[in-house]
Order: C-alpha cells, then sequence, then structure tokens
C-alpha cells in the first residue's frame, strides 16, 4: 500500500513547546509505552533546553512536529542514546504525538523528514527502542525499512522491548 502522508514541518523547540509537549502528552493512551502518566513540565522544558543544545551541537535533536496548520502535534526526530544499558554511543530515532493525531500518518512522515535530515547530516545509522507490545511505534519503525537487532529488557520496567536499526 502506498498510502499519501500529511504534509509536516519539523522545527528546532521552542520554550513554548515545552508547555504543548506538557499538554499534549498528559494522557494515559500516550505515555502507556513512557511510564504510564505524563511528566511535569520542569521535564518538558529540561527536554526542550537540552534539544536546543543538541540541534545547535549535533545539527539534530527531537523536534517538534506541526501539523498543516501550524499547530505542534507532538515531537520526532533523533538524539544519543540516553542510558548505559542498550546502544550506548548510537543515535536514536523516536516520535511521540498527542493522541488526537494519531492515525493520520505524522508520525511516520515526520520520521522520514528526519532520516533526511539525518542524512544530510552525515549520520550513518540510527536505532529505534521500542516497546513490544507498541503496535504503532512497531508499525512506524517498520513503514521506515528499520528491522529487529536485538530484544531488550528495560532495567527500571522490566518490559520487553525491540532494539530497530536503518543504515542510512
Amino acid at each position: 500500500m502506498n498510502r499519501t502522508h500529511p504534509v509536516v514541518r519539523l522545527r528546532v523547540p521552542t520554550d513554548e513547546d515545552a508547555f504543548v509537549w506538557h499538554r499534549v502528552f498528559d494522557d494515559p493512551d500516550v505515555m502507556e509505552f513512557h511510564g504510564g502518566r505524563g511528566a511535569e513540565l520542569s521535564v518538558y522544558e529540561e527536554l526542550t533546553a537540552r534539544q536546543r543544545r543538541h540541534d545547535a551541537e549535533l545539527g539534530f535533536c527531537l523536534w517538534s512536529v506541526l501539523d498543516p496548520a501550524g499547530e505542534v502535534v507532538g515531537f520526532t526526530g533523533a538524539q544519543p542514546w540516553p542510558h548505559a544499558w542498550g546502544p550506548a554511543g548510537e543515535i536514536e530515532i523516536g516520535w511521540r504525538l498527542g493522541r488526537a493525531h494519531w492515525g493520520r500518518g505524522y508520525a511516520t512522515a515526520a520520521a522520514e523528514a528526519t532520516l533526511e535530515r539525518l542524512r544530510s547530516a552525515g549520520v550513518a545509522g540510527v536505532v529505534a527502542m521500542v516497546d513490544a507490545e507498541n503496535v504503532r511505534s512497531i508499525a512506524v519503525a517498520e513503514r521506515l525499512g528499520m528491522r529487529v537487532v536485538e530484544t531488550f529488557t528495560t532495567p527500571s520496567s522490566e518490559r520487553r522491548g525491540h532494539c530497530y536499526r536503518l543504515a542510512l
């Protein structure tokens, strides 16, 4: 099936985007595979600040995803894997959208745009760490052409997951 994706725009997250991310991710469905509940606003303020630093230093980050109307619907992008376990030293691609924007092709369109930006930045390959029960993210990873290379257990939650890999 060759599905047309919506037009999305990616931008480096602003201070204001921290408030939007906090609001759109404050949903148990959105956070099901990320600890089950939304984080405090301060977490998103720190996250958006860190992403601005990544963009300045690395040429990529977790970008805010804007829908055709210019509204922030979530984020996608890449950053160095931040944990001591798993693919240490590698670049992880990821995406998270507010529940109201699921099933519209935004995650795939934004992730495809991310891959293009990463290629332009000279990134040789990416990983995606996906909960084994997160069928939506698994579908996005597979649409991107990523393949499972390892199964893991998340140390903090003891949940099973898959490490997907894609050479760029």
